[in-house]
């Protein structure tokens, strides 16, 4: 069974912030007074490391286009956070194939405290990635 949600020419992109790092380099987006698209939509976390795999299956198989996951890579203050989260990854990756969604979907970057132009080459990219390869046909693994 293929699942396709209404998908705009942009499809909604999902950036998951963390709150130490990522998120107040999203902030210094607004206090430069630049702009990103009204597609992306912006969750404050802790710590990517708390969502568990199925989190991410589930916003694809609502329609969510593409997930930026912005954190502070190594430099993470969770001790192991980081390496956790990547073997967590790992298994998301292999998840979205069962199900037929393309890995580009998904990225994982780091974004410090002032990274404003990083910030928003990320957006860019994505909406580029979205534009060639379309809605997410998310399809139920067998």
């Amino acid at each position: 069974m293929v699942i396709q949600k209404d998908f705009n020419k942009e499809g909604k992109i999902l950036i998951l912030a963390t709150e130490s790092c990522a998120y107040p380099g999203a902030n210094s987006v607004g206090q430069a007074h630049s702009s990103y698209p009204a597609n992306t939509f912006i969750l404050r976390v802790r710590a990517p490391v708390l969502f568990p795999e199925k989190f991410y299956i589930d916003c694809f198989k609502k329609g969510i286009a593409g997930i930026i996951i912005m954190s502070c890579g190594e430099e993470c203050p969770y001790e192991g956070a980081y390496h956790a989260f990547a073997k967590r990854i790992d298994n998301v990756f292999k998840m979205m194939k069962e199900h037929n969604l393309d890995i580009r979907r998904l990225r994982l970057t780091a974004i410090c405290t002032v990274c404003n132009r990083s910030f928003l080459k990320e957006i860019s990219d994505m909406n580029a990635l979205i534009k060639e390869i379309g809605p997410p046909e998310y399809k139920e693994a067998a």
